[in-house]
């Protein structure tokens, strides 16, 4: 689908110093490590949801000061899986003035000199940037809750983005071992409890038990069982494919693990995990080199922001090298693009 984050300017303008703490909440100190709660968890919860409705609504301003977030479905053109419209436009405000076509007569260093970049290429703050961590969409948490009893609702953030901005729920699953056979997700989200039933006779033993693992919770820096969390409940955590839905992305988000200080992590959407198996670059400022590679360290990073220390403290799960990440490998490697039309 086109996202919102990339639509307009085909031009490089050039690398822009920026910081997120203009628009967004007071940020901690610029630490390397993550700073220890030192308060009661029912004293956090509650500043939390008194701050929420004032932190939703400063969201909810600057993507609109820099977005046109109007619902305008492109006539006859659906997503993948044929229940979702894809929207048409580009939807990066320009500022007061300005065109698209009078941007691009001007240089990169007049842009840059007379503030004319838009808005909307600039890097995307979280919700709550002090905090950062994981945030779902309604879609999952409400399909999550009803099929396995966990709750991916935070107490102190929601999702930001309207709905038909983000991709079909649930995405369709297509494999490079099967292409006759189309969609084999049946229109459903793959959960713990339905997985097997639905792709036994289709995958090999080795994938199934790395889809296995990727559907099991562990715990997260907002989801686990101790006091330092952001959900109501101690929570078993969260698994890979809470983010990558089927194999896709259904729009949920983080901060990049890769930067310091707090100020300077940006929003990462959930990436699409669909031809994994083409993919040579897997990280831009970590030493990955392989499927593989990313597999192990997201559990220290997208889970713990890259914190390795703060992870041990939520009994971090560390998969069995030799197999474990093989066998995630092997099911992540046969996820294939959807038909052409």
């Amino acid at each position: 689908m086109s996202r919102i984050f990339n639509l307009g300017l085909p031009v490089l303008l050039g690398a822009a110093t920026f910081t997120l703490n203009v628009a967004s909440d007071p940020l901690p100190p610029d630490l390397t490590y993550r700073p220890l709660p030192s308060l009661p968890f029912s004293s956090v919860k509650e500043t939390d949801e008194a701050q929420k409705p004032a932190v939703t609504q400063r969201q909810r301003g600057l993507l609109e000061s820099r977005y046109d977030l109007a619902d305008r479905p492109m006539p006859g053109v659906m997503m993948s899986g044929g229940r979702k419209a894809v929207q048409e436009g580009s939807r990066v405000k320009l500022p007061a003035g300005e065109t698209w076509s009078s941007l691009a007569a001007k240089t990169p260093q007049e842009i840059r000199d007379r503030g004319l970049l838009p808005q909307g290429f600039l890097p995307l703050p979280h919700v709550k940037q002090a905090a950062g961590g994981q945030v779902f969409p309604e879609s999952e948490i409400r399909e999550i809750g009803a099929d396995e009893g966990r709750d991916l609702r935070r107490f102190d953030v929601d999702f930001d983005l309207p709905d038909h901005l983000t991709p079909e729920f649930p995405p369709p699953i297509f494999l490079t071992t099967h292409p006759e056979l189309g969609d084999v997700s049946r229109g459903d989200l793959l959960t713990i409890r339905n997985f097997y039933e639905y792709m036994n006779g289709i995958i090999t033993p080795v994938q199934m038990e790395g889809l296995r693992l990727l559907l099991t919770p562990f715990p997260q820096e907002e989801f686990n069982q101790t006091e330092d969390r952001k959900v109501a409940m101690q929570s078993t955590g969260v698994a890979c494919l809470d983010c990558h839905s089927n194999f896709h992305t259904n729009g949920a988000f983080h901060l990049t693990p890769d930067v310091r200080p707090q100020a300077e992590r940006f929003r990462l959407d959930t990436t699409s995990l669909r031809g994994l198996f083409n993919q040579q670059i897997h990280g831009s400022k970590r030493s990955l080199r392989s499927v593989e590679d990313f597999t192990e360290f997201e559990q220290r990073t997208a889970y713990f922001n890259g914190d390795h220390v703060s992870a041990t403290r939520y009994s971090v799960n560390l998969p069995y090298h030799p197999n474990h990440f093989t066998m995630i490998s092997h099911i992540q490697n046969i996820i294939y693009f959807p038909p052409s039309p």
